[in-house]
């Protein structure tokens, strides 16, 4: 009886997973039409597509090539596979096994198409209302996808994935089948094939792995980023486990061989570093990342109203940066840049002379005092050059600290976040804030103990008033500020950046980036226009066709008439004797708007400034959180700035900042009426001031000066002595982009996540598309 209901189970299930099929084809013959591709169509062209293969089309693929502003090749992007190609003899038995047993087991007597795998993927788009969210693909239908196609989810591409594979089985034997897969699938961290994925995880050719490794490694292709073994090895030896198990219950192993190989324990070589210090390079290839990923659709994001939301967004944006990062290196794109060579040296010169002085290295041989600078082209938005370090003797250390270093700005912030807002809701330079000192639990004090009473904005940026700014910061209120930020793309903004008033004077839980700095102050440059600061003009197939069009699309963070106002405050900055930033003023006859920024400790240092032609940024510190020798704003990154600026505007004719309606005010007017307040004061000590930089301070006058009553200082450890280098350091410094090793991939997208997951991603078998 119960055999009888099983048979009558199992047809009424064949029945339905029959008709599932159908309503799947049909439901994309629908939706191809719609479209007005026609299915014959489809069909011809993976026929034509197939009949012109070869064995050497599945053994390399083509070659990328990078070009700098003037049209010059920088670049090649190119994955020889044939480097690690092995014949079907050559490949392992228990390799073609396990890869039979986790993603097609029914791959020996299939004709391309498994029907079973089929009906689970129509009765997954039945159940989600027509969205693909799995695939039934067979590894010929993912051999068809990996070289034919690409990884986007639609009816289209499935049905023609279909059709190649059937031709592809048509063509070939089940044995150059698996040959070619093996041989192609992505295992993640760059390498493809069985072979290159043996020789870089255990050391080994794949003919001397054992079965527990080769079934490690078999984990890997379904998802490169889920399985990455170097961040996910846990998930990795789960997957295992279930291949092993399904390669004992298919009679491919003997039970004493599972057990051996369950108990097995894996252990993989060290991650290979780049070798590779070209910081160009690696933007260039995260920026042509992105741009693929935002033409097919995908949405940036910032911001989250959940952790679960977060990390969803993350897992995406991992998987298919991933995919478009592959494809640079096979797809055969023409990619045409911002970066100019000559700027890149020259900015690169810059930032290694003049911290020349520091000689002290690491174990590894790395500078210990490094700087980063990123300088944008203000007619286009683009990045002109980038560097992420100090030149080193050695190659292997590629870690681009211009974004994927995320430090504390300081001072540098308060035009972003403060003043240009302020000069939105309707102050000028001459509106007088308060900069009397504070008392009380929340008290911050200025750099040497200065303060001045009353006093105007244009005076209070100038002297980097910290006290004028909080008290500025709290009337307008966080929330409003922080929106510009939001709106400038800065990717690390937390919860907490909203809930203590300290974010004003730079104290955030993650920090920021120098490219995030310099498009920020770029803005202002564009008459408050955001411009997103990559390197990439274009990118074309082999052919010149377009494949990512030239973007020259604006959003408005601040008013012309703001941005004006800020420009003419900064230039204060700059050409008056008390400005912080007075060493900035150029050799070159250029007007020029800065800002420095110092953090507590003298741990960060930044100078971020303008000419009417370009916007550059600079950050000087060491990777670990310490204190560096005579670091503020206004030294070490101060010549930087000053040394790259004086050298790329040399020719240049003289051009002068757009002034703001109303701008009748002197900056001598502006200075002396601050001055006239400043006798006021309690203390009038502008010498100090101006000696101090803008050193953000948490300590105050008052009988509890000591201690760290802020309860900011306390949770996040921002200005807290050496909790806060121990600390915030890992909250903060390279936090959203670990792919310091991996030549070029960032994730500047993903949010302070370790976007560092190579994955091609197969995203399929048993687990689903």
């Amino acid at each position: 009886m119960s055999k009888k209901h099983n048979g009558l189970l199992w047809r009424v299930l064949k029945i339905w997973g029959t008709c599932l099929v159908i309503a799947f084809c049909v439901l994309g013959a629908i939706a191809i039409k719609r479209v007005g591709v026609p299915v014959v169509t489809m069909y011809k062209e993976a026929s034509r597509d197939v009949s012109k293969s070869s064995k050497d089309t599945f053994k390399a693929e083509q070659t990328s090539i990078v070009y700098d502003a003037d049209g010059n090749e920088i670049k090649k992007l190119k994955q020889e596979k044939d480097v690690s190609y092995l014949d079907y003899e050559d490949i392992p038995d228990a390799a073609k096994l396990a890869i039979i047993s986790i993603e097609d087991k029914n791959f020996t007597t299939h004709h391309g198409i498994d029907i079973e795998g089929v009906a689970r993927a129509g009765l997954s788009l039945v159940l989600n209302r027509g969205n693909i969210t799995m695939g039934g693909s067979t590894i010929t239908q993912q051999l068809a996808r990996n070289i034919f196609l690409g990884y986007e989810k639609t009816y289209s591409r499935k049905i023609k994935e279909m059709f190649i594979a059937v031709a592809l089985e048509q063509k070939y034997t089940k044995q150059e089948i698996l040959e070619f897969y093996l041989n192609n699938v992505y295992f993640a961290n760059g390498y493809y094939g069985i072979e290159s994925a043996s020789e870089a995880y255990f050391n080994k050719k794949a003919k001397d792995l054992s079965i527990s490794q080769i079934a490690f490694l078999c984990s890997i292709p379904n998802s490169p980023g889920r399985y990455d073994p170097y961040k996910h090895k846990d998930s990795t030896i789960k997957r295992r486990d279930r291949i092993l198990k399904n390669m004992y219950e298919d009679g491919y192993i003997s039970q004493s061989q599972y057990e051996k190989s369950v108990d097995e324990n894996i252990t993989i070589m060290p991650k290979k570093e780049t070798t590779t210090n070209d910081y160009a390079e690696t933007y260039i290839l995260k920026c042509a990342t992105e741009a693929l990923m935002k033409e097919q659709g995908f949405e940036f994001k910032t911001t989250f109203s959940s952790t679960s939301e977060k990390e969803s967004y993350n897992d995406e944006y991992d998987e298919l940066y991933n995919t478009c990062k592959k494809s640079l290196y096979s797809a055969g794109y023409r990619i045409y840049t911002s970066i100019d060579m000559e700027k890149q040296k020259q900015l690169q010169d810059s930032v290694s002379s003049q911290l020349s002085m520091f000689t002290e290295k690491t174990d590894d041989g790395v500078y210990k005092v490094q700087g980063a600078a990123v300088s944008i082209d203000n007619s286009t938005g683009k990045v002109a050059a980038i560097v992420g370090g100090r030149e080193e003797d050695q190659e292997g250390y590629g870690l681009n600290r211009a974004y994927q270093s995320f430090r504390q700005p300081g001072s540098a912030i308060k035009p972003l976040l403060v003043y240009t807002p302020a000069l939105e809701k309707g102050y000028t330079p001459n509106s007088t804030l308060d900069d009397s000192r504070m008392t009380g639990s929340d008290a911050v004090s200025n750099a040497g103990y200065s303060y001045s009473g009353s006093i105007s904005l244009r005076r209070a940026v100038e002297k980097s008033s910290n006290v004028a700014t909080y008290r500025l910061y709290e009337e307008l209120g966080s929330r409003t500020c922080m929106k510009y930020l939001e709106a400038l793309n800065f990717k690390g903004l937390d919860k907490k950046d909203y809930k203590y008033n300290t974010t004003c004077l730079g104290g955030f839980t993650n920090g920021t980036t120098v490219v995030e700095m310099a498009a920020g102050y770029a803005t202002i440059a564009n008459d408050g226009e955001y411009r997103t600061p990559d390197c990439i003009i274009k990118i074309t197939d082999a052919k010149g066709n377009d494949i990512v069009p030239e973007d020259t699309s604006t959003k408005s963070v601040y008013s012309s008439s703001a941005s004006r106002m800020m420009t003419s405050v900064l230039q204060s900055c700059v050409t008056e004797y008390e400005g912080t930033a007075h060493v900035c003023q150029l050799d070159v006859d250029m007007p020029a708007a800065c800002k420095t920024g110092t953090t507590n400790n003298y741990v960060d240092g930044w100078l971020c400034g303008y000419t009417p032609y370009y916007t550059t940024a600079v950050w000087v510190g060491m990777d670990v959180y310490k204190s560096v020798d005579n670091l503020k704003g206004n030294t070490y990154p101060a010549s930087i700035w000053t040394n790259y600026m004086n050298k790329i505007h040399q020719g240049l004719p003289r051009k002068e900042f757009e002034s703001y309606l109303g701008d009748t005010e002197s900056t001598t007017e502006a200075t002396t009426e601050s001055t006239e307040d400043d006798t006021e004061s309690t203390t009038e000590t502008t010498t100090e001031a101006i000696e101090g930089d803008d050193t953000t301070s948490n300590t105050t006058e008052s009988d509890d000066s000591g201690s760290n009553s802020n309860d900011y200082y306390d949770q996040d450890d921002y200005n807290n002595d050496d909790s806060y280098n121990d600390n915030n350091h890992n909250n903060s410094y390279n936090n959203g982009n670990n792919d310091s090793n991996d030549n070029g991939y960032s994730g500047d997208g993903g949010v302070d996540s370790g976007n560092d997951s190579d994955s091609g991603g197969n995203n399929d078998g048993e687990d689903g598309e």
